[in-house]
């Protein structure tokens, strides 16, 4: 996963929110490249931040072959965090069309490591 900074919009400027580009690779059952852009807030360095991201997954999952968007929220305070990403609705093309699920993103080390929990129509 890389992370880049951008420069944040006339709306959010001195606002304190970040807004950054994501790029990622996939590797297993899913084999795939995302594109996104995540906003943040708060103070990470302390342990106290929050963000929200949305982005695209192109590839194959399964051997089916398309795309499908992932929406992102989390939250981390005082060491302990929450975070959901989810499938968004209506957003699978091609063969991943109907697809539904949830995506669990475990973090050691500094590496993370992804688990996406769906179903998709036709695919058993």
């Amino acid at each position: 996963m890389k992370m880049t900074p951008l420069a944040a919009e006339d709306a959010l400027a001195g606002s304190g929110i970040g807004r950054y580009s994501m790029a990622k690779e996939y590797h297993g059952d899913l084999e795939a490249t995302a594109k996104g852009e995540m906003l943040g807030a708060g103070d990470p360095g302390t342990g106290s931040a929050g963000y929200v991201a949305m982005e695209v997954v192109s590839g194959a999952l399964g051997g089916h072959a398309g795309t499908f968007a992932l929406q992102h929220s989390g939250v981390m305070e005082k060491g302990g965090s929450t975070m959901a990403v989810t499938v968004v609705p209506g957003s699978g093309t091609g063969r991943l069309a109907g697809i539904a699920g949830t995506l669990t993103i475990t973090i050691a080390g500094g590496k993370h490591s992804y688990r996406l929990e769906y179903t998709l129509p036709g695919a058993e």
